[in-house]
């Protein structure tokens, strides 16, 4: 590859905001994929940008505090992920009750439901995992009210106390009441009854 696609690469890069995450498709107009793959590994042991994982790249972020570089967080590169593979995700499970504020436990492996591909990225010690799921689980469309269904689900229709209940409701209040109306018709009777109490009808 020559020193001129190289700058390309490198330019396209520097104009994006450091932090955002780039794969190799992102540079396929410059070069056949194989080349672009040897071009950010050279850009990576030269510091300009960072290995995340197999395949995936950022520009170095740094701490203005610390001075130390940051990763990108799980969720901006699952989200990115999902921008490339025009797949719908949704985090479940422990990082859905963290997410929310439910838990202060932070899982070292993240699962996604997606109607994309099933995969499993290491991003270090971390693990996010995609899991192919059917349409029915990924058509939420509020961002607080598709957590808190996936989060309810894990915390068991027995076992949420009256102030887990509490802070749902006040946290579902923030979302876009057209779109919380919409999710509540797609939750579990029992989780639909939670989230009904933060419609603004029932305030």
């Amino acid at each position: 590859m020559t020193e001129s696609t190289e700058n390309k690469i490198l330019t396209k890069i520097k104009k994006a905001k450091r932090g955002t995450v780039f794969f190799i498709d992102d540079f396929v107009s410059f070069g056949a994929a194989k080349a672009v793959s040897k071009t950010l590994e050279r850009l990576a042991d030269k510091g300009e940008i960072t290995r995340v994982a197999r395949g995936i790249y950022t520009r170095p972020q740094e701490s203005k505090l610390l001075g130390t570089v940051l990763t990108p967080s799980t969720e901006t590169i699952a989200k990115a992920i999902a921008r490339r593979d025009r797949a719908r995700i949704v985090p479940t499970g422990v990082y859905a009750l963290n997410a929310l504020g439910l838990s202060t436990q932070i899982p070292m492996n993240v699962v996604y439901l997606t109607d994309g591909a099933a995969r499993k990225i290491q991003i270090g010690k971390r693990t996010i995992v995609f899991k192919k799921t059917v349409p029915k689980n990924l058509a939420a469309i509020g961002e607080i009210s598709s957590l808190v269904i996936q989060a309810l689900k894990v915390l068991e229709k027995d076992k949420v106390t009256a102030e887990e209940k509490e802070k749902i409701i006040i946290l579902l209040k923030k979302e876009n009441p057209v779109r919380l109306h919409h999710d509540i018709r797609l939750a579990p009777e029992w989780i639909r009854n939670i989230m009904k109490a933060a419609l603004p009808e029932n305030q």
